[in-house]
């Protein structure tokens, strides 16, 4: 992926903007600063500028062509994943890496099945995940954890193999019986619920601290609401999301 640009007042203001816009941690994610807002001597300065890039394996070297996926000149460049639409994913890097989380599950005791589908939703990892591994089995509560904690985790575990293992970073989204998708309409609607209050009251309003993707959700959910406007606020576990009137 390519990565977000993202601005703020200060270098680490920028980073968590572009966190939430990506729905990652500090640790899942590269970051490169454009500009750090001091100016010369501290004239001349603006806004801090940083482009975040998701790591799902081991980072490039800088000018590594070959890790970081820019053919060399010489060699010829694959065009199945260049002309690939947007959210379709190469099915025999999908098929790896449902292979890879079956073996997962197999050493976890578990038994369950794995299907694949490309991304619909943000909540699915749309424009970011290649595609959507789908684990479906019985009492597979234990896979999803306190507030998908433990799902976040394996997806996680599972990109960081597959990644290092055909040498690329790429990113897949693991749900569990539909918990991403059932998770995602909640949130959607407690944003728009939430909306209508700071609408009818003009008062801001705090959510609950949530991961990364879930703020990345109700961000999306009111990125289109001309009345309202959302802001992160906090650090680590204790981030959330704040619902303002817009000015």
């Amino acid at each position: 992926m390519g990565g977000v640009e993202a601005s703020g007042k200060t270098v680490e203001e920028a980073i968590e903007k572009a966190l939430d816009e990506l729905g990652a941690e500090r640790d899942e994610v590269d970051v490169e600063v454009l500009s750090d807002g001091k100016g010369i001597l501290g004239v001349g300065g603006g806004q801090a500028k940083v482009r975040v890039r998701l790591l799902s394996g081991d980072e490039p070297e800088p000018g590594n062509e070959a890790e970081r996926g820019d053919a060399p000149a010489d060699e010829p460049v694959d065009e199945t994943a260049a002309d690939a639409e947007e959210g379709e994913f190469i099915e025999d890097e999908a098929e790896y890496a449902a292979q890879m989380l079956d073996h997962l599950l197999e050493l976890m005791g578990i038994q369950a099945d794995v299907s694949i589908r490309d991304p619909e939703t943000p909540g699915d990892g749309l424009g970011m995940a290649k595609a959507v591994l789908d684990i479906e089995g019985d009492d597979l509560g234990i896979l999803i954890g306190r507030r998908g904690e433990t799902l976040s985790s394996l997806q996680y575990l599972l990109n960081l193999m597959v990644s290092r293992q055909l040498q690329q970073h790429l990113s897949f989204t693991v749900d569990v019986e539909g918990y991403r998708r059932r998770r995602e309409r909640q949130l959607t609607t407690l944003a728009h619920r939430m909306a209508d209050q700071v609408k009818r009251t003009r008062r801001p309003v705090t959510l609950e601290p949530m991961p990364p993707n879930e703020r990345r959700i109700i961000h999306l959910a009111l990125a289109e609401d001309r009345q309202v406007e959302t802001a992160s606020l906090g650090e680590g576990d204790a981030r959330k999301v704040a619902i303002n009137p817009r000015r």
